[in-house]
């Protein structure tokens, strides 16, 4: 397989792992507008069952759908657990004297090879539930994949716009000057 294919794949299956629930794992820690258990998170849940409900899952790929979701959840829960471990590891590296950049060097790349591992899991669990749908399953979940990614597309160009509207401003006084 040809690296832009590899890549191309590894892009599509993560975007299925997102897709499918990446947020939808989250669990409520602290409520307001965008954290977790915000607007964001019901809004997504909502999608998610809204997604499930259309699926008309037999009892195997419903299976597949509840293995997928396990999988994803306890994958989170380790990825939180690391990365408060690596934060209460930074802390205690930055009490010394002198930084030790190459231990911080070697704890970063553990945590990334650990959580691409974890992703990699979350995916192939994901790829499986989806393998076993049918045509009209697959269109119904590949309809709503394109419908999230036409939307992040939005997000980003609002994002972007923004910037440029923010950078414009702040550096028109400037040349001014």
């Amino acid at each position: 397989m040809s690296t832009k294919m590899s890549r191309f794949v590894a892009v599509a299956a993560a975007s299925l792992s997102i897709g499918l629930g990446a947020a939808y794992a989250a669990q409520p820690s602290a409520p307001g507008p965008g954290g977790p258990g915000g607007w964001h998170h019901d809004h997504f849940m909502q999608e998610m069952n809204q997604l499930h409900g259309q699926l008309n899952l037999n009892a195997d790929q419903e299976k597949q759908w509840q293995a997928a979701l396990t999988t994803m959840k306890q994958n989170r829960e380790t990825e939180r657990a690391n990365h408060k471990q690596m934060h209460e590891q930074m802390k205690s590296m930055q009490q010394q004297p002198i930084l030790d950049l190459n231990a911080l060097h070697d704890m970063h790349q553990k945590a990334e090879e650990q959580n691409h591992q974890l992703h990699e899991q979350t995916s192939a669990a994901w790829l499986t539930f989806y393998n076993g749908l049918d045509d009209k399953q697959k269109t119904i979940v590949s309809t709503a994949l394109k419908q999230h990614w036409a939307k992040m597309e939005q997000r980003h160009e609002k994002m972007h716009e923004h910037w440029q509207h923010h950078n414009g401003a702040a550096s028109a006084p400037a040349a001014n000057q």
